[in-house]
């Protein structure tokens, strides 16, 4: 039977059509408009709210990734409780930063391309290949990137023939890079690489390892303004997963206020003194 493309009672026939395991391949070819990188823009200066400050670090027995909750717009605090850190799939997950509503968008439009993959294939992409088509989509907000809306995000997952932790960054244009026990992306990024460059070790624990991407967080908004830390009277804390063999898991807010409350109480106790003794 020939699908019926004028009754709003069939699919199109572009839906019945054996095709390419990616959606946005699929997007590209039927409804290229659809894609956030295609999108006409007004003219002249473009100001949107933005996301900073997201952290990854290893452990051996998988990978966390975390992020403060701020967005800003210019010297303006946009938003004080809006969330930056997604689940891409049951064993990796994505932190944003740059222009958020891009950015949010983005990640739910990576979320369906590796659901659609599975189920078109029967089986999940490796850890890699989800990184390479994470990649694309971000090669492909170029041109919206060099008007100011760039979308610069942190992916990490537990990789199951390795069977350990990765970490992988990116520039606008796509460009991936592996990053090796922890990494941090944002306008807070060089105040929380150094937080951790001096903290981190191989052989931290799951709890360590929070730990340590909380306290990263904490003194990225120490120096950062356009980053958030542990709001106490808001009860506004970190997000913080962990990807291990048994998949994403998103810390409670019980959780991350205990590591916040403990993070900022120990700073308290000693606000100049060695950052060592906090692990």
């Amino acid at each position: 039977m020939e699908p019926n493309t004028r009754s709003t009672g069939r699919l199109p026939a572009a839906f019945l059509t054996p095709g390419s395991s990616s959606f946005i391949d699929f997007l590209a070819d039927h409804s290229p408009q659809l894609l956030p990188g295609n999108r006409k823009l007004p003219e002249g200066i473009v100001e949107a709210p933005h996301g900073t400050t997201i952290v990854a670090a290893t452990f051996p027995g998988g990978v966390v990734l975390a992020g403060d909750r701020r967005a800003t717009m210019g010297n303006m605090i946009a938003q004080r409780d809006i969330e930056k850190v997604f689940p891409a799939d049951e064993y990796s997950a994505v932190g944003i930063a740059g222009t958020a509503g891009l950015a949010v968008e983005m990640v739910k439009l990576f979320q369906l391309e590796l659901e659609h993959f599975e189920k078109v294939e029967g089986a999940t992409l490796s850890l890699e290949g989800k990184a390479n088509r994470l990649s694309t989509m971000i090669r492909g907000n170029l041109g919206m990137a060099m008007q100011g809306l760039a979308v610069v995000p942190l992916f990490a997952g537990w990789d199951e023939g390795k069977e350990k932790g990765r970490i992988f960054s990116y520039d606008v244009t796509g460009g991936r890079s592996e990053e090796h026990g922890f990494a941090a992306t944002g306008s807070g990024s060089i105040f929380a690489r150094g937080s951790m460059k001096k903290l981190y070790r191989a052989d931290l624990t799951e709890e360590q390892a929070t730990t340590l991407v909380v306290q990263a967080l904490y003194d990225a908004a120490d120096d950062d303004s356009a980053t958030g830390g542990p709001d106490m009277a808001r009860r506004i804390f970190p997000i913080v997963t962990v990807i291990t063999e048994e998949g994403f898991r998103r810390l409670s807010e019980a959780e991350s206020s205990e590591l916040a409350r403990s993070v900022t109480e120990r700073r308290l106790e000693q606000p100049d003194g060695p950052r060592a003794a906090l692990l």
